[in-house]
């Protein structure tokens, strides 16, 4: 190797390093704005409560009434917001790697339709109360529906474009809604339990609930963390994974076991909230590049940020503790992806 070859590729070398650390930095300023979110949305409620208040309640309980709403009512909600946004905002960067499609995301292509109606058939139909239940119907739901969107999506000689994959998605998701809320008018029990959860909610999370399902989220974004490298190969292409030894069809398999744990679990603790698996990963993208080991990561911590401030917002905005998180990003989420269609070109 020359001289100058040598030099050049040091220099290289040493653009990336700065470059690494300047997205390193930007992802430390995100995690600490995501924190003092959480710790912010905690002392909002039909009371404020002092974070001072909210430090104790987690670090020294001493049982009283502003610890107990803590620790039982906010915590648990906060908690829920942040597991829920994290998992919605990978599997959208997965999935938009896996397709190559930058308009697929859980909500678009029926997987969060496929989880919401899989979990009402259990309460309405067959009688399951357990949350830790509705996680497993949650997962089979969620998977159907990626077979199924995948299936009418390759029919005909074309295959699986990226337009035919959200077309099928969006047909998909339209019809099991559709069933969803044709069942919950003849279940007026099932629909009090589930009304605002449909829409996409945190109210009314508890700890047992979130204990419940955070270990499979938390599963599905280590794995996501460790296999991102990978991923952002797959993102390249099918040549260019086979060029390098990859075996694209099993990684597939194993990206798609992700994408069902992370919204299935999303989905089971706080309902089919929208648009954060489409608007959280094109953030991160226009902000840190192309490189999945990047993207993976700021859309974990991004879309956690995005759904806690749209929940806060919205029920501080609203003045009402009840009001559903769904409903704010679907007002966020729907002009971006007008935006962002004609920006594809999939629209004019």
């Amino acid at each position: 190797m020359s001289t100058r070859t040598r030099a050049g590729a040091g220099t290289a070398s040493r653009i990336a390093s700065a470059a690494d650390a300047v997205r390193f930095s930007a992802l430390a300023a995100l995690c600490l704005a995501m924190a003092l979110v959480a710790i912010w949305s905690v002392t909002l409620g039909t009371t404020s409560i002092a974070m001072s208040d909210v430090l104790a309640a987690v670090f020294a309980f001493d049982g009283t009434r502003e610890h107990q709403v803590v620790t039982t009512l906010r915590l648990p909600r906060v908690l829920a917001g942040l597991l829920a946004g994290a998992a919605l905002g990978v599997a959208g960067a997965i999935m938009q790697a896996v397709t190559n499609n930058p308009l697929a995301s859980p909500g678009l292509l029926g997987v969060n339709a496929g989880a919401a109606f899989a979990v009402v058939i259990a309460m309405s139909i067959l009688g399951v109360a357990s949350s830790s239940a509705h996680v497993w119907f949650a997962f089979g739901g969620a998977a159907t529906a990626a077979v199924v969107v995948y299936a009418l999506a390759s029919a005909g000689t074309a295959g699986a474009t990226p337009l035919k994959l959200v077309l099928a998605g969006v047909v998909l998701a339209t019809f099991l809604t559709s069933l969803t809320t044709a069942m919950l008018i003849f279940d007026q029990t099932t629909l009090d339990a589930v009304r605002l959860w449909t829409a996409g909610s945190l109210t009314g999370r508890t700890a047992a609930q979130v204990a419940a399902v955070a270990p499979y989220i938390l599963a599905g974004l280590t794995l996501a963390l460790m296999f991102r490298r990978h991923l952002m190969t797959l993102s390249l292409g099918t040549d260019v994974a086979r060029s390098v030894g990859q075996n694209p069809l099993w990684w597939r398999g194993l990206a798609v076991v992700i994408v069902i744990l992370l919204a299935g679990g999303a989905v089971s603790l706080a309902g089919p909230i929208g648009f954060v698996g489409l608007v959280v990963p094109h953030i991160a993208r226009m902000t840190v590049g192309v490189d999945y080991r990047w993207i993976i990561p700021f859309s974990a911590a991004g879309g956690a940020l995005l759904v806690v401030l749209a929940d806060t917002l919205g029920r501080t905005l609203f003045a009402s503790q009840s009001f559903p998180v769904g409903v704010t990003m679907a007002l966020v989420g729907a002009p971006f992806f007008i935006w962002l269609a004609r920006r594809a070109g999939e629209i004019r």
